[in-house]
């Protein structure tokens, strides 16, 4: 049965781009549902069990059609959520090191034309989801819970959630500020890792 990991850092270690009250509210209540919500549709087909997260949400036309909704939502709402708390750090880094940064100079010319256009696509994703950037560094922004696993493209390398419970409470409508400020405690170190094994993947 899956449960809600705990954070790498306090609740209030990212203010004040986010806030204590806002990682309470995300982390303990939103993430702690889809995590509730997926071991709850597990026990409905306990065979499901057998298979990791991962290859739930890469093959879900191989899960029953009763439950394939609620794998897809919830199942990748608690992975989604696993991986955005590990992307983010009080620790301030400049950026991703010699590797990824050559990789995401090499395919967008610039740091800054990586983030613009990510910045871009979060700000212009309607209504609730994620921009991923996989791990061919393609950015994509997908609705609700969905990821780059249920596209054939792999775990994602790193994602931002917009959805509405990720921000409005400190940012209300300025989803736009939310995202800028954002980029002030994304955890390079742990993104560097992660392009390093999922290249080699």
């Amino acid at each position: 049965m899956y449960t809600l990991p705990d954070l790498p850092y306090a609740y209030n270690a990212l203010e004040p781009i986010i806030s204590a009250s806002l990682m309470h509210l995300h982390h303990e209540k939103h993430h702690q549902t889809y995590v509730n919500k997926l071991n709850a549709v597990l026990d409905e087909v306990p065979v499901l069990k057998e298979l990791s997260l991962v290859e739930l949400l890469t093959d879900l036309g191989s899960v029953p059609e009763p439950q394939r909704a609620t794998i897809r939502n919830h199942g990748g709402g608690h992975y989604n959520h696993s991986l955005f708390w590990q992307c983010m750090t009080p620790d301030q880094s400049d950026g991703p090191d010699s590797p990824l940064h050559n990789a995401i100079v090499s395919r967008w010319g610039s740091m800054d034309a990586f983030t613009d256009e990510f910045n871009a696509k979060a700000v212009g994703l309607f209504g609730s989801g994620w921009v991923w950037v996989t791990k061919s560094l393609e950015i994509v922004a997908l609705p609700n819970q969905d990821n780059p696993l249920s596209l054939g493209q792999g775990e994602p390398l790193m994602g931002l959630d917009v959805w509405e419970h990720a921000y409005y409470l400190d940012y209300q409508n300025k989803r736009d500020e939310y995202i800028t400020q954002w980029w002030k405690v994304v955890d390079w170190r742990f993104v560097d890792k992660r392009f390093a094994r999922l290249r080699e993947a």
